[in-house]
């Protein structure tokens, strides 16, 4: 198999084109792409879609990756015969793009054995991209080529930390355990990459997820994950134990926290007690 930083590199690729496709989507332009009476958004989620895979697929072939995408895995399924599989998410954050925030995003992630070995999250308003290979950290690429490399927060002050939260998606289940947080700052993005990419810049410092009836997805998580953590953050469940993906179950249940750190168990340990008292 090529080196991890070589299929970052293509990966890049793959998520600027698929950038690309998007932003023409979101400003009205034509593409040439069948609209099935789908509407707009689903349009965009298959042209990224088909460009993300088109990429991906044409450099790597078939025989040592699987895909995973969420705009495919219902007609071809989740690839249980491959260690390497790729988890796509074409357009995070289909609100914001209907709304027009700008804070949509674009999440690849390549696992191995259930866990992340390299990521991708674009935020193709912002013109910014991150990629990370474990153990080598994260890297912010701009359309320029210009590269940096952002850490999260080193603030250890419970009651100063900031949470990210989304716009919408807030039952009151959520709502209660934001409450029994010890810090009450907050700052609104969309998608989840979003969030991620704000935890990064140090614009805040936590970020919580908690399913209900339904449950976030493994490409909602995956690439966002070692985005975090090879920027020095942390990325569990409430317990402490590390999410897993492509395991056959798509739904990532139960509680979920992004961190930059210091605090993590500590938070880990308020919210387990406050998600037993809600049950």
């Amino acid at each position: 198999m090529r080196p991890l930083e070589d299929l970052c590199a293509i990966a890049r690729q793959a998520a600027w084109a698929a950038s690309d496709v998007l932003r023409a989507y979101y400003r009205g332009d034509q593409l040439a792409i069948e609209d099935q009476g789908d509407g707009p958004v689903t349009a965009a989620d298959l042209a990224a879609n088909q460009t993300i895979l088109s990429h991906l697929q044409q450099e790597l072939g078939s025989a040592e990756f699987g895909y995973l995408s969420e705009e495919t895995y219902k007609s071809e399924g989740i690839p249980a015969d491959r260690d390497w599989i790729w988890i796509i998410d074409p357009l995070d954050g289909t609100k914001d793009f209907i709304q027009k925030t700008g804070e949509y995003a674009i999440h690849l992630a390549l696992v191995y054995q259930g866990r992340p070995e390299l990521a991708i999250v674009a935020c193709p308003e912002a013109e910014q991209l991150y990629a990370a290979v474990k153990g080598s950290g994260t890297v912010a690429f701009d359309r320029a080529g210009q590269t940096r490399s952002p850490r999260v927060s080193a603030c250890a002050q419970l009651s100063e930390l900031t949470v990210v939260v989304s716009r919408s998606h807030r039952d009151q289940r959520f709502n209660q355990l934001l409450a029994a947080l010890p810090c009450q700052n907050q700052h609104a993005v969309g998608s989840v990459g979003g969030k991620i990419a704000a935890i990064v810049e140090q614009k805040a410092d936590l970020y919580l997820s908690l399913s209900g009836k339904s449950a976030p997805k493994d490409w909602d998580m995956a690439a966002p994950e070692l985005i975090l953590t090879e920027a020095g953050g942390q990325f569990t469940h409430f317990d402490g134990q590390p999410l897993r993906y492509a395991t056959g179950d798509l739904n990532q249940w139960g509680g979920r926290i992004a961190s930059n750190g210091p605090n993590h168990r500590e938070l880990c340990q308020i919210l387990q007690t406050e998600l037993a008292r809600l049950l």
